[in-house]
């Protein structure tokens, strides 16, 4: 891939200079979501977004790469279901706040390009972000579940039913349509439940907040068409927090 920092050579990496050099980490997660998508659907997610955030940093003269994809995380709703890992908060703190560290000597800007959002683990990269850049590393993480960012977002993303709904399955259809199981997605019949709600109201794993199959939303309902607008959409937001990082320091 012409934008992966891992494919690159040490000496590719520094022809890139570092006064407009970013690097961008996915991160996603590997946890259960519904019986129709990949345990790593929010990796999947996350290196969608990652990739085009980069094509259009690109474009505005930037230098963006993409960093390998941090596929573990903090995943405590998803604890009760098979195939979930989950690792604790202050080690994926700490984990991104070295992997941001080393890197300052080399880039202009960190940017986080995240699409795992379990409360714990979204505490977990606000930490990380906070102390680097009391540490004057340029961070830039734009949280999807607060706005500005939020609100760009599709409609069953906004209602907080958006786990292994048409959102996310939206975005793999787009991205890796071999990896959904299309005839189980077709038979899923909606699940209304709001996962922000419940997290609001204390609720602890998808099967208390009323996922007992470990989806909310309608994946029935997910088309490729809408998971390439939400890449576009994803990847314009990352844009942006970037731009905003350059211009006043750090961007969440």
């Amino acid at each position: 891939m012409e934008r992966s920092w891992g494919e690159r050579t040490y000496r590719e990496v520094a022809n890139r200079g570092r006064d407009r050099l970013v690097a961008i980490l996915p991160l996603g997660a590997v946890e259960a979501h519904g019986p129709h998508l990949p345990l790593t659907t929010d990796s999947l997610i996350a290196e969608a977004m990652a990739a085009e955030g980069a094509r259009r940093l690109e474009t505005r003269e930037l230098h963006a790469l993409v960093l390998p994809t941090l596929d573990y995380a903090a995943a405590p709703f998803a604890r009760e279901f098979a195939g979930t890992v989950s690792v604790r908060p202050d080690t994926i703190a700490a984990l991104v706040r070295d992997i941001g560290w080393s890197l300052a000597p080399r880039v202009a800007c960190f940017a986080l390009a995240n699409a795992h959002l379990d409360p714990a683990h979204l505490g977990s990269l606000h930490s990380a972000a906070e102390e680097l850049v009391e540490l004057g590393v340029k961070v830039a993480f734009p949280d999807l579940t607060l706005k500005p960012w939020a609100l760009r977002l599709t409609e069953e993303f906004k209602s907080g039913a958006c786990h292994a709904g048409s959102y996310e399955t939206s975005v793999v259809l787009a991205s890796r349509p071999d990896l959904v199981r299309g005839a189980i997605r077709r038979t899923l019949e909606a699940n209304p439940a709001s996962l922000a709600k419940a997290i609001r109201e204390g609720k602890k794993t998808f099967s208390e907040a009323g996922g007992p199959d470990a989806f909310f939303g309608d994946p029935a309902a997910a088309t490729p068409g809408e998971g390439r607008d939400t890449i576009s959409e994803l990847g314009a937001i990352l844009e942006d927090a970037v731009l905003q990082a350059f211009s006043s320091g750090d961007a969440s």
